[in-house]
């Protein structure tokens, strides 16, 4: 890990150099950014193999520049975990060029963030603690190689249409060079409330198109807030894997209340589940499909600098497989 970082470092640092030595154009600027995600948990589910643990679970190393009103940049470096077992390597997770024709129209094109559940990570407000449902079970990656067009329609409704490769940003485009389709609609009838619905579609060369679509809606007070959201992806059993028949439903609902300016709580609840096929007696996705409840509370030590402390179970729809139940210690610090 500490080579990871030294080199990516040593990437950023001409940068910063740079941004701070340019004066040619004084409307341009940069700016350094880091995230680091911590966590000490416990599992105490009847004969868990692992009791303890303490993890790095994601560090964020970045950098944006905005060259003028229309043209800005960034790049982020993820290191984590990858589907070799390494759990800290790096890869780039943003590297985006952003320019804005006008205020109402911006064209995003690189590795961006992906519009499939972002704006539900932000009103959820802890992803140091847990992913979105449809990051956690694979709807969709969080970030994408293609490009994007956002479009202010009005005051209160924004829209999003995007080409992308649909692989993420862990992985080059597969084979057959099928891009993913999708938009992304965002109303906002009052300062409170946020109504959110996504689609897209990914052909596949052996198997039906592998689609997803979402529904969010979430109302935010002065000290209080609750979202819920509903989730289906078809003809696939994760977002790089189209089968045929082969669908997921999830649901999740959360909120948090503010007791003061440094601590507040918060709950959730979501449900996975997948259809039976024909000829079957449980369901394809029968030894993950379950309900998972996170409550919790959250201190924020200075700016930048939160902890939690929170419990998790998940009980599983399949009697034979033990519910677990962990309890985390959960911490992030960031630029």
């Amino acid at each position: 890990m500490i080579k990871n970082i030294f080199v990516i470092i040593s990437i950023l640092l001409p940068l910063i150099s740079f941004s701070q030595n340019n004066t040619s154009n004084l409307d341009a600027k940069g700016q350094p950014h880091f995230k680091v995600f911590w966590n000490y948990h416990y599992d105490y589910t009847k004969d868990a193999e692992q009791v303890s643990a303490f993890e790095l679970s994601r560090v964020y190393l970045g950098y944006k520049y905005t060259f003028d009103e229309k043209f800005s940049a960034k790049i982020t470096y993820d290191i984590g975990k990858n589907d070799a077992g390494s759990n800290h390597t790096a890869f780039v997770k943003i590297a985006q060029l952003d320019y804005k024709i006008d205020p109402s129209i911006k064209i995003s094109m690189g590795l961006f963030r992906g519009k499939q559940y972002n704006d539900q990570t932000k009103f959820w407000g802890y992803r140091y603690i847990y992913k979105m449902l449809q990051g956690e079970n694979k709807f969709g990656p969080s970030a994408d190689l293609g490009i994007n067009a956002e479009f202010k329609i009005s005051k209160a409704l924004m829209a999003n249409l995007f080409i992308v490769n649909g692989e993420g940003y862990k992985n080059v485009q597969d084979d057959d060079g099928n891009q993913r389709f999708g938009m992304n609609l965002i109303y906002n009838p009052s300062k409170q409330i946020t109504t959110k619905l996504y689609y897209d579609t990914h052909t596949s060369e052996n198997s039906k198109s592998l689609n997803n679509i979402a529904f969010f809606a979430g109302y935010k007070a002065s000290s209080w807030r609750i979202g819920a959201e509903y989730n289906k992806m078809e003809n696939g059993t994760n977002y790089k894997t189209a089968i045929d028949d082969h669908n997921l439903d999830g649901i999740s609902v959360y909120g948090s209340y503010v007791l003061n300016n440094k601590i507040e709580i918060f709950a959730r609840f979501d449900e996975i589940s997948s259809n039976t096929l024909t000829g079957q007696d449980n369901s394809w996705n029968y030894e993950k499909d379950g309900a998972l409840i996170i409550f919790g509370a959250q201190y924020i030590a200075a700016k930048g600098i939160k902890f939690s402390i929170n419990s998790r179970n998940f009980n599983y729809i399949n009697d034979d497989i033990k519910d677990s139940s962990l309890i985390y210690f959960n911490a992030e610090f960031k630029l």
